[in-house]
């Protein structure tokens, strides 16, 4: 199957899919499409031909058929793959953690609008700006911190419910943005950072990121230029 993303320094919505099938061995084609926001762009035009929504991530299967949104996505592969872990085991902890990744998946507009993804870049002046000026921002940041450190608590870790799963891979864009913009957490939190970057999947998707070298003014509300 071909999973078509976008760049992957900006895109978080591209790196969910992405880490998990990487993280659990899953064989799958990578189609990247460098962002082009412009009508008729080689971009939308690639997107059209499998999904209405002209957004990335969009899962095909071999013989063409199409899924797209990250939760439908990470859905059809456990499907797809009941024999490995991608929800937690327990009933419960599988509604829980489905629970935790539709409320990532619908909320946090301020975390997301103030701090994008941008994996090479380093901006802890920006992110201590924002904390000063926005208290939703802070309000998000202590609800992640309250969901990472409550589940690390409850689990034992390493993950947040134990093994690596789908929950940790929504919630690997949040871990860069915490690193790009040095955003404050809980030691626990803090911790889970470290290792989730330091996972597979996650840790090949930063040194693919890094790797990309490629700059995009429309994504980079902080910077006139790399570096």
């Amino acid at each position: 199957m071909q999973l078509i993303i976008g760049n992957k320094n900006y895109s978080s919505w591209s790196m969910r899919p992405w880490v998990l099938l990487k993280a659990f061995g899953i064989p799958f084609e990578e189609r990247k499409l460098r962002f082009d926001f412009a009508p008729g762009s080689a971009f939308y035009q690639a997107l059209a031909v499998y999904t209405p929504t002209a957004k990335v991530p969009v899962l095909v299967e071999d013989d063409g058929f199409a899924v797209w949104d990250t939760l439908a996505i990470t859905e059809h592969i456990a499907e797809r793959h009941p024999e490995l872990a991608i929800w937690p085991h327990d009933a419960r902890q599988r509604s829980r953690a489905r629970s935790l990744c539709a409320e990532m998946h619908a909320g946090f507009s301020t975390l997301r609008n103030l701090c994008p993804m941008n994996i090479e870049a380093a901006l802890p002046e920006i992110g201590a700006k924002h904390q000063a000026e926005s208290s939703q921002l802070l309000a998000d940041l202590a609800r992640i911190d309250a969901i990472w450190s409550g589940e690390l608590a409850r689990s034992g870790g390493p993950f947040l419910f134990g093994e690596f799963s789908a929950a940790d891979a929504y919630f690997a864009p949040v871990a860069m943005r915490v690193r790009t913009y040095a955003l404050p957490l809980s030691e626990a939190s803090r911790a889970y950072v470290e290792r989730l970057v330091a996972a597979p999947g996650v840790r090949d998707w930063i040194a693919d990121a890094l790797a990309e070298q490629d700059f995009l003014d429309f994504e980079e509300p902080y910077r006139s230029g790399r570096g």
